[in-house]
């Protein structure tokens, strides 16, 4: 079973990463941010449809403070979603505020809703940490999927990532008899791959979501992630493989029922060349978000010289001894795990 050490230390956004973010237009001004949001006047816990609670709690606010927090909150998400035009904020609320202290960003999720339909969508507002910002570009340029936020100061905005809680799949859809289990499996096994190439942790069963699509004989499935606070921040190699921890048991027997050794290899194998290609394609973007993190501090150096030490074991090689930060670590751990891809 791999346990988290302790509460991950909070890195500032440094000058060098502040640049890149201005350069690849992540930065902008914000009406908005995250410490206005802690001037609560209340809480109350949030239950779910099933009255189980949700570790999250809906707060609120005086009145007035309450209105301009909702104009700002809209013009928010029309920064994030349609580059600051604010033409559409007029039939957009910020009908709820949640808070969830439970975690390293302990982040604000704020419902806006379409006053004309009545449709809602969801964004987060949390503290500006260095760690998940690189977690979210190496997400963006690595795996499958598209990475939106912004970033002002110290306050990160996220867009919501649609999908099945992995807690919530485990627990209620794993041994439905429509689900395709090799599928699921197949999938798991590529976000294993894809956590450890690049380095993210912590990836229990709530900090990623089952995007489940239908397709027209069966279901596709993408493993999430959601949760980027723990980016090569740990020292021990196994924080990075999401198939040690305890709250994804019953995914990895599933993996180990319904996959040969040799299945799993090609779907490993599948999936480094996939992020191979995508960082060649990638690669002067890439080289910038390398430069940064080689540059800056994000994990104690204790925690470096663990992580050195096991992934020298890991590759049967010694490079990693010459390695002076978590970021050539990564850099190292990509060089080595994407050119087996490769072949």
């Amino acid at each position: 079973m791999t346990l988290i050490s302790k509460k991950k230390i909070t890195y500032p956004i440094q000058d060098k990463l502040r640049h890149y973010l201005r350069d690849y237009d992540r930065e902008s001004q914000l009406p908005v941010t995250y410490l206005e949001l802690t001037r609560i006047s209340g809480a109350f816990p949030l239950l779910d449809r099933k009255g189980r609670d949700t570790l999250w709690e809906t707060v609120f606010y005086e009145p007035q403070a309450l209105r301009e927090l909702s104009e700002g909150l809209a013009q928010v998400y029309a920064l994030l979603k349609t580059a600051g035009d604010l033409s559409f904020t007029d039939h957009l609320i910020a009908d709820r505020i949640d808070y969830c202290r439970f975690g390293n960003s302990n982040p604000f999720r704020v419902r806006i809703v379409n006053q004309l339909n009545d449709n809602y969508d969801y964004f987060y507002v949390k503290r500006a940490d260095a760690s998940r910002v690189y977690g979210l570009e190496l997400e963006h340029l690595l795996s499958p999927n598209s990475m939106n936020y912004l970033v002002h100061g110290d306050t990160l905005i996220e867009e919501h990532i649609a999908g099945i809680p992995g807690d919530d799949f485990i627990r209620d859809h794993l041994q439905r008899p429509h689900l395709n289990q090799v599928r699921i499996a197949k999938e798991f096994v590529k976000f294993n791959e894809r956590c450890f190439a690049r380095l993210l942790g912590d990836m229990r069963a709530y900090n990623y979501v089952i995007d489940v699509t239908p397709d027209f004989e069966d279901e596709q499935y993408r493993v999430r992630a959601i949760d980027f606070d723990q980016q090569c921040y740990e020292g021990k190699k196994n924080m990075y493989l999401p198939q040690f921890f305890k709250d994804n048991r019953a995914v990895v027997m599933l993996c180990s029922q319904l996959l040969e050794p040799e299945t799993i290899r090609q779907y490993q194998t599948e999936e480094r060349t996939l992020m191979a290609r995508r960082a060649r394609s990638e690669r002067y973007r890439l080289k910038d978000l390398i430069d940064c993190l080689r540059q800056d501090e994000v994990s104690p150096p204790e925690k470096v010289t663990q992580l050195k030490t096991q992934l020298n074991q890991h590759h049967r090689t010694g490079q990693f001894s010459a390695c002076r930060s978590m970021g050539d670590v990564v850099r190292l751990n990509l060089l080595l795990t994407l050119g087996r891809g490769k072949r």
